[in-house]
């Protein structure tokens, strides 16, 4: 069933204060962070989502890479921005490879192929990832593509440029 997007709606969903109350806290802890089920994630990472948060427009996640482990070579219409919180690795966005560390920001721009890699053997990666993509949700707009743990050749090869 497709979604209809009515500007009036969402535009009256906006507010200058997020009134709290038990359905929308305010602050969500670690621990009540919400498991995406591994069919979902498409690789083989841990999302875990701020669900009950209330955002309208971001959605806010934990991704944990066990060592060694990459995510999948993916890309989507919104941007998102990774905190690396530990370790390091490095990430193919498009034909760039780009390295980071505890404490860099990742961004990942719209419609872009990307995958990140954790360098450690040792080591897990935890990145907070924020994502706009609920945003292009209520838009009516939103895209994702998961061409599997491939490399950046073979994403292009088997999904083309075309962004349908």
């Amino acid at each position: 069933m497709a979604s209809t997007f009515a500007m009036d709606e969402f535009l009256a969903g906006l507010h200058e204060t997020v009134p709290p109350g038990p359905g929308r806290p305010l602050v969500v802890h670690d621990d009540e962070l919400v498991p995406l089920p591994a069919a979902d994630v498409h690789n083989p990472t841990t999302l875990r989502i701020a669900g009950a948060l209330p955002t309208l427009t971001f959605e806010l996640f934990k991704q944990v890479f066990a060592p060694g482990a990459s995510s999948d070579m993916q890309r989507h219409h919104h941007e998102t921005i990774h905190y690396v919180v530990s370790g390091e690795g490095h990430s193919e966005i498009e034909d760039e490879v780009v390295t980071w560390r505890t404490g860099s920001f990742v961004y990942t721009p719209p419609w872009t192929w990307h995958r990140h890699h954790n360098d450690s053997a040792e080591h897990p990666v935890e990145f907070l990832t924020i994502e706009n993509s609920r945003l292009l949700a209520l838009l009516g707009v939103p895209r994702r593509q998961s061409a599997g743990e491939v490399g950046m050749a073979e994403a292009r090869t088997n999904f083309g440029g075309d962004p349908s």
